[in-house]
């Protein structure tokens, strides 16, 4: 008994559709249009990062390593805190994203700890840059 001849181009529609789907999606999660803000704002383009790749899990939904990084807690908890792991790095340093320590723990720098996310797919380049770009914008609460 032969499948029948639509079956085919479902599956390929249904498992494309999935792809487009995963979290390690390689699109930024700014709209994965490739465009990365010049000068981003923390609401629109940098908290969604963290909300589509930090903390939807229990990583830091709630309060691993000391940092929460959910809607309303994640600003206060990066911005000139010091490092849970390596206090001689602030979290975030307003203008100066090359030494700010979440920077160094995306891109896998840091020299305590793993890189982020934990366990999965690096961030898309578009979104790392996008937060380099907030931060050395002066990382401002807006």
């Amino acid at each position: 008994m032969s499948k029948p001849k639509y079956l085919w181009p479902v599956l390929f529609l249904t498992t494309a559709l999935l792809a487009g789907c995963s979290s390690s999606d390689p699109s930024s999660s700014n709209g994965g249009n490739g465009d990365v803000p010049e000068e981003p704002s923390f609401s629109e383009h940098v908290q969604p990062i963290f909300n589509a790749n930090c903390t939807a899990s229990i990583c830091h939904g709630g309060s691993a390593g000391g940092l929460t990084l959910t809607s309303g807690n994640s600003y206060d908890e990066l911005v000139n805190v010091d490092s849970g792991n390596e206090p001689q790095w602030k979290r975030v340093l307003p203008d100066d994203a090359e030494n700010s320590y979440l920077v160094m723990k995306l891109e896998g720098r840091q020299t305590v700890g793993a890189r982020m996310p934990s366990g999965a797919a690096a961030l898309p380049n578009d979104d790392i840059q996008t937060i380099r770009n907030w931060i050395d914008d002066g990382a401002e609460e807006n």
